[in-house]
């Protein structure tokens, strides 16, 4: 059973500790109006692919939409203004991001670590959240084995920083009721490739 937890009590939470990490969900970083237009201008504006990967012994449809643009793209002006306020949020720069659009409560994410090849060093991963609030699940890799649940609302960001990945891994959740549609903008620090 995952624990749920309190967020909205302070202006920033601490989900998860590692010895040289955490997880922070910061909530309504961008308000209710700004979060209702990024999210209509992303969904209008970005070039929203269908992915298929290798899972389960055979070729699968990546159940969500994405997108992404690699350190040197020019990023759209509401990309941009969601990267600026992300950094000044959590001090961090990123050079890198990729959205995903989760078009109903049949889209999900499965449990996973994010990669850390191509990334700094203990990277941040920021995830800012517009449109409907959708949960995501966290699990312990190590004993004890432990499960929470963030519900990310609009407007809001939830950063994993340092050694995070080593130790946790995150998804979120297909769910039977009507959900209405949610995009997530990832930021990322990326190793710069050399030419």
């Amino acid at each position: 059973m995952a624990q749920q937890l309190g967020f909205f009590l302070e202006p920033q939470r601490r989900i998860a500790q590692t010895p040289q990490g955490h997880i922070v969900y910061l909530p309504a970083i961008f308000d209710a109006a700004e979060s209702s237009s990024l999210f209509e201008t992303l969904l209008k504006t970005i070039e929203w692919s269908s992915d298929r990967m290798w899972m389960y012994e055979k070729i699968v449809d990546v159940p969500r939409l994405v997108a992404s643009y690699e350190p040197g793209r020019k990023l759209p002006e509401a990309l941009r203004a969601i990267k600026a306020r992300a950094e000044e949020a959590i001090g961090e720069r990123f050079n890198g991001i990729s959205l995903n659009y989760y078009r109903d409560g049949a889209d999900s994410v499965a449990w996973h670590s994010d990669h850390s090849e191509g990334l700094t060093e203990n990277p941040t991963v920021a995830l800012a959240s517009f449109g409907a609030s959708r949960s995501m699940l966290f699990r312990s890799k190590m004993p004890p084995r432990r499960q929470l649940r963030c519900d990310l609302e609009p407007g809001s960001l939830l950063a994993m920083c340092g050694d995070i990945q080593q130790y946790w891994e995150h998804h979120i959740p297909k769910v039977r009721q009507p959900t209405d549609a949610r995009i997530s903008v990832a930021l990322r620090t990326r190793v710069p490739q050399s030419n």
